[in-house]
C-alpha cells in the first residue's frame, strides 16, 4: 500500500510546514518548506550525492534553524521524489542542474516575495550551488559551501592519505594495503577514495550518523513511502554514474590548469 506523505506541522499562526510537488524548468521537483514564521529569511539547501536526497532525515537537525529561518529543501531532477519512472533523462548533466537550481531559486523568491535567499550546498550540492551563485549572482544575499568541492584532486588524495593513516592507527592493514592500491588512480582522477573506508574510518561526517539517519528516514520518515523508497534507490545509482563522471573530469580539468 502507497502512503501519502507529509512533513511534521510546526506550530504558529505564519509557520509553515510544506511537502509538495512542483514543476519547475519542465519537471516535477519535490520541495519541502519548513519554518516558524514564513517570512524569515529563505535558505535553499542544495543536496548531495548526487542522486542523495536529504528530505528524509533533515528535520532531526534544523530545528533551531526553523526559529530564524524558512528552510527549503529540494529532491534534485533524478533524485528521491524528484525521480520520475518514465521521464527521458538522457540530457541529465551538472549544467541542467544549475539551471533547475536557478529556477527553484525563482519560484521561491516569487512564491514569498523575497528578492534574495540564501543559497547553501553540501558536498556534490556544492557544485551546483556555487556555479548558480556565480551565474545570478543578484539572486542571493549569500552562500555557504558545506563540504565545499574545489581542487578535487587535492581534497581526494588528503581524504585517501587520511582513511589509509586511520586504517593503520586501528591496525587494519588489509584496509591500509587496499587503499595504498588505489593512489594512482585517485592521483589521477580516475575515482575518488571509496566513501565507505572514508565513513569506516570516521571522515564522512561529525557527531552525526548520516547514513543510519538517512536509512531510519527513508524507512520510517512521513516524507518518504514505499513508492518514494523504491524512487531513491532507482535513481541514486543512475545519478552518480552519470553526474559524478562529468563533474570529477570538470574539476580535474581546472585543477589541472591551476
Amino acid at each position: 500500500m502507497i502512503f501519502p506523505t507529509w512533513t511534521p506541522k510546526i506550530d504558529g499562526a505564519n509557520s509553515i510546514s510544506v511537502l509538495e510537488q512542483v514543476e519547475i524548468n519542465g519537471t516535477g521537483h519535490e520541495l519541502m518548506i519548513r519554518g516558524q514564521e514564513k517570512n524569515n529569511p529563505i535558505v535553499i539547501f542544495v543536496h548531495g550525492g548526487p542522486g542523495v536526497s536529504e528530505i528524509p532525515y533533515v528535520t532531526k537537525y534544523q530545528d533551531q534553524l526553523e526559529k530564524h529561518f524558512t528552510i527549503v529543501h529540494y529532491d534534485q531532477r533524478v533524485s528521491g521524489k524528484s525521480y520520475h519512472f518514465e521521464e527521458d533523462y538522457s540530457n541529465l548533466s551538472p549544467d541542467l542542474l544549475v539551471k533547475d537550481l536557478l529556477a527553484v531559486t525563482d519560484y521561491i523568491s516569487a512564491h514569498f516575495n523575497q528578492k534574495k535567499v540564501i543559497l547553501v550546498g553540501h558536498s556534490f550540492g556544492t557544485y551546483i550551488g556555487i556555479q548558480a551563485a556565480k551565474q545570478a549572482p543578484e539572486k542571493y544575499e549569500a552562500y555557504i559551501g558545506i563540504g565545499q568541492m574545489s581542487n578535487t584532486l587535492e581534497s581526494e588524495m588528503d581524504a585517501l592519505n587520511f582513511t589509509i593513516d586511520q586504517a593503520k592507527l586501528s591496525g587494519n592493514t588489509t584496509d591500509a594495503e587496499y587503499l595504498q592500491g588505489l593512489t594512482g588512480k585517485v592521483q589521477s582522477g580516475a575515482m575518488y577514495t571509496p566513501r565507505d573506508y572514508v565513513r569506516k574510518y570516521g571522515g564522512a561526517a561529525r557527531l552525526i550518523d548520516d547514513i543510519a539517519d538517512m536509512n531510519h528516514g527513508l524507512l520510517y520518515g512521513p516524507e518518504y513511502n514505499l513508492l518514494d523508497r523504491i524512487r531513491y534507490y532507482s535513481s541514486v545509482s543512475y545519478a552518480q554514474e552519470v553526474l559524478i563522471g562529468q563533474a570529477l573530469k570538470n574539476l580535474c580539468l581546472r585543477s589541472l590548469q591551476n
